[in-house]
């Protein structure tokens, strides 16, 4: 491989769309270039676990006859850019596995977020790892095994996404898909110095869906930068009949440019949640920092948070009856083939009576009513992503966090899922490193359904920043 080809690998998915679209390079010289960066650098990080090159060669040669016959104006948003999916999203054809023996399989059918990718002009060149069932926040299957972080190959990539950032960040490709339930967009964001963006429910439609009205999980956008990743999003997003939450708002919004003079933006920033979360002090003098680049920036930042705690009971009644439906039948044919942290969640999920999941809908509608009183006081709020950066690989999850214990493989992500059960867009953008070395994101939340604002405010924050362009050294 050369350093061209080095450098091709590592070009933001925006500069490669303007040299595919101008013809300076070929979509098969960008598909090779890449594909030979997965041979060289994979084997180290474990992060595509599923490759289809010869099929992806094949799509970037009719890639190439596509903007000859049509020009540039005639091909997808997306058109000659390389892609891995991630390993919970259907591919027709292509194996996907879920990280589980169990399912194992190769779909009929793609999901509608791969076909909306794929129709696009995005190149699949595979699949990207996951913990088995997306279940927990560090990715190792028994399938596949662990995805090694790309800056610190003994550490966590984070998860459900793991795969996804990892392969981001080690530039195996320029975009990736991934979802988030409890922060698996966010949490591997984070670890990996790349950015994900966990959109409004709605806004990327869920379909085929058996639980279609669900606002706790959704799909949504990866990538290097704040840029690519609402490039991405402009392919995703958009309204679909067979989602009954599908927002209206067409997805080509998020092609637009993305900069915004941020001059008296209303800032509102908590290192901790107000006090709800503890947080590794490495952890949340990054936040500080960043509270300190928008005052740079021409903000009025203050230290405030919304009350969250209601999110807690909200999130575990809601993971717990998702969890029941998506794994309850799976655990009663096969109760020894789930690992156990999916069993108690879905038990728990069978313990449920109806006044608990009253209980935790009331509990709902008054924190989205408290969060969105608080956006009316304050434009933006800046929390971390992850309570702690990226942990030894060889453990399942923290059990401490600034010395205090966590109760559950659950606890440790509260910074994330919190947030999740506010319903609000939260992006996580690169915002610096550890002593160690270590990547740490910081979380732009945003009040309801303002995804475009988050964008513009996280494409500021890394413009005046510049975390993002640090590649790993550890790796090839």
């Amino acid at each position: 491989m050369t350093d061209h080809d080095d450098e091709l690998c590592y070009k933001t998915a925006r500069e490669l769309s303007a040299l595919l679209r101008g013809r300076e390079v070929s979509a098969r010289e960008v598909v090779r270039a890449h594909l030979e960066r997965i041979e060289r650098v994979n084997p180290e990080v474990n992060a595509i676990v599923t490759l289809v090159a010869d099929r992806a060669l094949d799509a970037a040669a009719a890639a190439d006859e596509r903007i000859v016959a049509a020009g540039a104006d005639g091909v997808g948003v997306l058109h000659g850019l390389p892609i891995a999916h991630k390993d919970t999203h259907n591919t027709a054809g292509i194996r996907t596995s879920h990280g589980s023996p169990l399912v194992d399989g190769i779909p009929d059918q793609d999901d509608l977020i791969i076909e909306r990718i794929r129709d696009a002009g995005a190149i699949t060149l595979g699949k990207t790892n996951v913990p088995e069932f997306a279940a927990g926040s560090h990715t190792f299957n028994p399938i596949f095994g662990a995805t090694h972080n790309p800056y610190a190959p003994d550490r966590s990539a984070g998860g459900s996404s793991g795969g996804a950032a990892a392969a981001l960040a080690s530039g195996m490709v320029p975009i990736a898909d991934g979802s988030d339930t409890g922060g698996s967009l966010r949490n591997p964001a984070s670890f990996n110095n790349v950015v994900g963006l966990r959109p409004s429910p709605g806004r990327v439609p869920t379909w085929p869906a058996s639980n279609a009205w669900t606002t706790l999980s959704v799909k949504g956008p990866m990538a290097r930068t704040v840029a690519d990743t609402a490039l991405l999003l402009s392919a995703m997003a958009g309204p679909d009949p067979r989602s009954p939450i599908a927002l209206e708002e067409p997805g080509a919004r998020f092609a637009r440019p993305l900069d915004r003079d941020l001059t008296g933006l209303r800032v509102a920033w908590s290192p901790d949640l107000g006090g709800l979360v503890p947080v590794e002090p490495e952890v949340a003098a990054v936040v500080e920092a960043s509270a300190g680049v928008f005052e740079d920036l021409g903000c009025v930042v203050e230290r405030a948070c919304p009350d969250l705690s209601e999110g807690e009971e909200v999130f575990r009644t809601q993971r717990a009856a998702l969890f029941e439906v998506a794994f309850g039948p799976l655990m009663d044919r096969h109760p020894e083939g789930l690992k156990q942290t999916i069993r108690e969640n879905a038990e728990a999920g069978r313990r449920l009576t109806g006044p608990e999941v009253a209980r935790a809908e009331v509990l709902h509608t008054a924190l989205f009513h408290r969060v969105r009183a608080f956006f009316e006081r304050y434009d933006v709020l800046l929390l971390p992503v992850s309570q702690v950066p990226p942990f030894d690989i060889g453990i399942e999850y923290p059990t401490e966090v600034a010395g205090v214990a966590m109760g559950d493989y659950l606890e440790w992500m509260r910074s994330a899922y919190l947030v999740t059960s506010t319903g609000s867009p939260a992006l996580s953008v690169p915002a610096g490193f550890t002593p160690a070395g270590l990547p740490v994101g910081l979380q732009i939340v945003g009040p309801h359904r303002a995804d475009f604002a988050v964008l513009q405010i996280g494409h500021a924050f890394e413009q005046a920043t510049g975390y993002g362009r640090r590649r790993p050294e550890a790796i090839g």
